[in-house]
Order: structure tokens, then C-alpha cells, then sequence
């Protein structure tokens, strides 16, 4: 095989993609991977994760990164603090796939695509401010830190709803606030969300601002659109659930992406349309998206990877 062509480039970082390189590498793969603008992706702004196994502790986000990316330089991965510009994904069953990082052309055998989701924030500067210490995009992950607690979630659709009726299980009571007078959400959700008893939904109404002392939140500054009324709600966590934007621009017009944006994959398996580039983690994931489900997906892909380039042998 010619030199200048390599087997396996991982374009993102977090669990799927260091995953992907573990298993990757020990096939001998040789993978080289580009972490893009974000290493570690979304659980680098995460400071507790406790439900990771191995962690009997817990572990902070960025920790948890840099340990699978230790893991994956132990077996020779190459990792890049660099950003893919662009790709050119070859339809061709064997085909050389061109990525480009700067001005710097790659060219390889297969693609593993792990650039995540990003979480949709309203763009309070209070949402920076906060972020760790209160300010959460993820129920399923920092619900069980406000057990007992009043919390808020931001938003009218089914994230909202989910995240809502999650949270009510474990704190003392969730205030919804909705923007409009209605919830986007399926009558499903919407029923089970107001007919749970924790639960408090308040229409018209929208989050303009966060309070606390050392950046931990104390208060919501909720504004009533019909009223102009601003009043504030004694809280521990705040959770907007406005939901997630894939990071799928490079892929664009190459693959096959569903009505919200996201890769789709054959049922089963982490392959794409296209022979040769696969998929894991939450670019491709808007069910689970947590970071154990990304890391099965990165093995998943890597042995996918591995079974395509020795198919090609035979």
C-alpha cells in the first residue's frame, strides 16, 4: 500500500472519537485523528461525570478526555490539535478519500467521523457565566446533582418535555418556561408533563437572566412576554433544552444527513452511504447522546473500518 496514503483518519475527538483510535490503533490501523476547535468536545465544558464506569469516584470532564486520549496515544495514535477544512468523500467502493486541514491535503482509505452535537444555548452571557456551576444542557447527565432541588428548564419541545419529566423524578420541583403559549412538543409529552404533579409550566414566559453568588446559581430572571412583568425564582439549576445542532457542515451535500441535520448510518452498524466513511457519537446520535453511547459507537466504527479495508484485501 503506498505510504502517502493512510488507512484511517478520525476527524473529532470526545469519547467516540478517542474510542474509535483505541480500537483502531490495536488493529493496527494506524490512525491519525484531528481534534478539531474543541478537544474532548462537549464533556470538556462538564465539570462532575459520574456515570462513566471505571470511575467508582467520578471524574471531572476534561480529565476523563485527556485519560482516553492518553489511552489512545499508547498505542502510537497520531493526534492533531488541528481543524478538517474540507473533504472530498469518494462514492467508489475502495476509494481514496481526500480531508483537507489548512492547506495540507490527507489522503486515506477510510473516514471516521466522530465531530459531535453542540448544545443550543440562548446566548445569555449569564449561560458562560454559570456554565459548570448551575447552567446545564443535559438532564440525564447533571440531573442527579439537584436531587431534592428546584430547578428550571428552558424550552417547548420535546427536549424540553423529556428533560422536564426526567428532572421531576428527582428534584423537589421543575419550572418550565415556555416562550410562546404553547408547547412544540407531542401530546404525549405534553400530557405527561402536565399531569405531573412537581411540575410547574409557565407560557409567556422566557429566561433573561441568572443570579448567585461565586458563579453558582441562586435565581432565574424570567420575564412574562405578555406583561413585560420581570420577577426572579429561587433555583439551584438551570437547564436549557432547546436541543442540539449537529456538526455536519463538512459533510454537507456528501452524505446522507436527516431533517435535523444529523448523519444517518445503516441500522446496526456505524456505515455510512458512502464506502469507507463512517459515523459515531452524537453527530449521528440525537437519542442518546451520552458519552458511553459515544464510546460504543467509536468501537463500533473501528471495527467497521477495519472489516471494509479487509474486505478490500480479499
Amino acid at each position: 500500500m503506498s505510504d502517502n496514503i493512510l488507512d484511517c483518519v478520525i476527524i473529532g475527538s470526545g469519547p467516540a472519537g478517542y474510542t474509535a483510535a483505541i480500537y483502531a490503533a490495536r488493529a493496527d490501523l494506524k490512525p491519525v485523528l484531528y481534534t478539531g476547535l474543541e478537544p474532548g468536545g462537549q464533556l470538556t465544558t462538564t465539570t462532575e461525570v459520574d456515570n462513566f464506569p471505571g470511575y467508582p469516584d467520578g471524574v471531572t470532564g476534561p480529565k476523563l478526555m485527556q485519560d482516553m486520549e492518553k489511552q489512545a496515544k499508547r498505542f502510537d495514535t497520531q493526534v492533531f490539535h488541528e481543524t478538517v477544512t474540507k473533504v472530498a468523500l469518494s462514492t467508489q467502493n475502495g476509494g481514496i478519500h481526500k480531508i483537507w486541514v489548512g492547506d495540507k491535503e490527507v489522503l486515506t482509505r477510510t473516514v471516521i467521523i466522530s465531530t459531535g452535537a453542540t448544545a443550543k444555548y440562548l446566548g445569555l452571557e449569564d449561560e458562560k457565566k454559570y456554565s459548570g456551576g448551575g447552567v446545564s444542557a443535559c438532564a440525564t447527565c447533571d440531573g442527579f446533582f439537584y436531587r431534592g432541588k428546584e430547578v428550571v428548564v428552558v424550552g417547548g419541545g420535546d427536549t424540553a418535555a423529556e428533560e422536564a419529566t426526567y428532572l421531576a423524578k428527582l428534584c423537589a420541583k421543575v419550572t418550565v418556561l415556555v416562550r410562546k403559549g404553547g408547547f412544540r412538543a407531542s401530546k404525549a409529552m405534553v400530557n405527561r408533563v402536565l399531569n405531573t404533579s412537581n411540575i410547574e409550566v409557565k407560557f409567556f414566559h422566557e429566561l433573561i437572566g441568572i443570579e448567585g453568588e461565586n458563579n453558582l446559581v441562586e435565581r432565574a430572571v424570567i420575564r412574562n412576554n405578555n406583561t413585560g412583568e420581570i420577577t426572579r425564582i429561587e433555583v439551584h439549576g438551570i437547564f436549557i433544552a432547546i436541543g442540539h445542532k449537529p456538526n455536519t457542515e463538512l459533510f454537507l451535500h456528501q452524505l446522507d444527513l436527516d431533517e435535523n441535520g444529523y448523519i444517518i448510518t445503516e441500522k446496526g452498524s456505524s456505515r455510512t452511504q458512502l464506502p469507507g466513511i463512517f459515523a459515531a457519537g452524537d453527530v449521528q446520535d440525537h437519542v442518546y447522546r451520552q458519552a458511553i453511547t459515544a464510546a460504543g459507537s467509536g468501537c463500533m466504527a473501528a471495527m467497521d473500518a477495519e472489516k471494509y479495508l479487509t474486505s478490500l484485501e480479499n
